[in-house]
């Protein structure tokens, strides 16, 4: 473990900690979180997905960051990718339990606050399902997309001065690799699956939950990135 593990791991400790320690601290989160979703959308995801995509790199190539690698301006599309997810959220939370009761699946719309029961299993499966095979290809690819016109700027804030070339950017991606394996593969094998949990969880903890989500695939992808190598 090198130095700068330690002081990542000291760097999170010293930010979580109060939370366990201060209930007034906590309190403070969960009320600000309560009163505040979309701003608190964007903080977490631009903290702790930008973190998985820190980490990633680390698994790669040793360090957290580098030239190059846009750390600030990834933040940045992760913080508005957060904005979107928290409403997406809340459309296919409130949406879809309709949709199964329109279907004639009675109890939909009360069950995830509710204990567990077969009809929750069955209404958070049908969130996570909709919601991945609906919004998650839209969102993975417009983040594939700034992704690409960030590094084209070797992750300099000046990027987003400059208009994305969508066409362009489309037409160079590998599609093979985001529909063979992004699409086909992390959805129903990841994403569907671990959002089934986050949607069994209260309300409160959902997208924080869904931001940790993020920090494990990427760490995931990139070990599967070193093997493929090897």
């Amino acid at each position: 473990m090198k130095r700068n593990d330690l002081g990542l791991i000291f760097i999170l400790i010293l930010l979580l900690l109060p939370f366990f320690i201060f209930s007034d601290v906590y309190n403070f989160y969960f009320q600000f979180n309560k009163d505040h979703g979309l701003i608190m959308g964007f903080i977490k995801f631009a903290l702790l997905s930008t973190l998985g995509e820190s980490i990633g790199l680390r698994i790669k190539k040793g360090v957290y960051n580098e030239k190059g690698f846009g750390l600030f301006a990834k933040a940045i599309v992760w913080g508005f990718l957060g904005v979107s997810i928290v409403a997406a959220f809340s459309i296919f939370r409130n949406g879809t339990p309709a949709f199964l009761e329109y279907l004639g699946i009675q109890g939909s719309k009360l069950s995830l606050k509710e204990d567990f029961s077969g009809i929750k299993l069955l209404t958070a499966f049908s969130i996570s399902f909709c919601m991945n095979l609906i919004f998650a290809p839209v969102m993975m690819t417009f983040h594939k997309i700034t992704d690409t016109h960030i590094h084209k700027w070797n992750g300099a804030l000046e990027a987003f001065i400059h208009p994305i070339q969508f066409g362009e950017i489309l037409k160079g991606i590998d599609w093979k690799v985001q529909w063979g394996f992004v699409f086909a593969r992390t959805i129903p094998l990841f994403w569907i699956p671990a959002h089934t949990l986050t949607f069994l969880l209260p309300e409160e903890f959902q997208v924080l939950f869904a931001a940790l989500l993020s920090v494990f695939l990427g760490i995931l992808l990139s070990i599967a990135i070193l093997k493929t190598k090897k």
